[in-house]
């Protein structure tokens, strides 16, 4: 579980727990990392992992395995940036802030994807021939993206281009992949805002006029693990919202 510290991630880990998974967390903040594993119990662990990096993917992968089998791998990890193409002054976008944070969201989900498949792919098949399922996490701004959003975007437009290859990829070993994009969620980012300015946001989704709650992406998760014919496929989760420019 990366991201798995808190916001969509941290509901996941708990209703997967709940469920009675043996949750592996992933996160680059330990403080609040370790908290959630001593909440969760039952053989739940925390390791402090940064996604881009093979060899701590790896070792945490490897951990995760170490007292059940790896079935699942579920992707919350990921960042923004508000930066346009160009300033209002004419200079380009930073160049450094784009790659940034392409390679956490996009080349991050990567990593994870190909060293848990791996480790799954060595596992006993299930009844049906299944080995494990991958959750990633897009966006709506894969597909609406708004002004200022051009390196966000174009991160987790990667994520949903991934997740038909990789499903096809992996269907030999008995693998599936799905992808999540959810609209506007209620996670510690925008609990940073107003009071009126998250009532605002969540007056524009068509309905349930709200921010989405974190345990309604967790239950989505679920669904798709508990769902052996669920494969390939990107599913919005935002209430119908369209994105406008800006």
């Amino acid at each position: 579980m990366t991201g798995g510290a808190s916001g969509l991630g941290a509901a996941t880990a708990r209703r997967l727990a709940q469920g009675g998974a043996e949750v592996t967390i992933l996160d680059k903040n330990a403080e609040t990392g370790e908290a959630l594993a001593k909440e969760l119990g039952g053989g739940a662990k925390f390791v402090e992992t940064d996604v881009t990096d093979a060899d701590q993917v790896t070792q945490a992968v490897a951990l995760a395995g170490e007292t059940a089998p790896l079935r699942i791998a579920v992707n919350c990890a990921g960042l923004g940036a508000a930066m346009r193409t160009i300033n209002r002054d004419g200079s380009p976008h930073d160049f450094d802030v784009f790659k940034f944070v392409v390679n956490v969201n996009l080349v991050g989900t990567f990593n994870v994807i190909r060293l848990a498949a791996s480790a799954m792919s060595k596992t006993d098949a299930l009844e049906n021939g299944e080995r494990g399922a991958i959750v990633n996490t897009a966006s709506v701004a894969a597909f609406d993206g708004q002004i200022g959003q051009i390196a966000y975007s174009a991160s987790k437009g990667g994520i949903v281009g991934l997740t038909l290859p990789a499903a096809r990829d992996l269907a030999p070993v008995g693998i599936r992949v799905c992808t999540i994009a959810p609209g506007l969620m209620d996670t510690p980012l925008l609990g940073l805002l107003p009071e009126d300015q998250r009532q605002a946001l969540g007056a524009g989704v068509l309905f349930p006029k709200r921010l989405g709650n974190p345990e309604e992406y967790a239950a989505l998760v679920a669904s798709i693990v508990e769902n052996p014919y669920l494969n390939g496929e990107t599913i919005r989760l935002d209430g119908g919202l369209r994105m406008p420019p800006k």
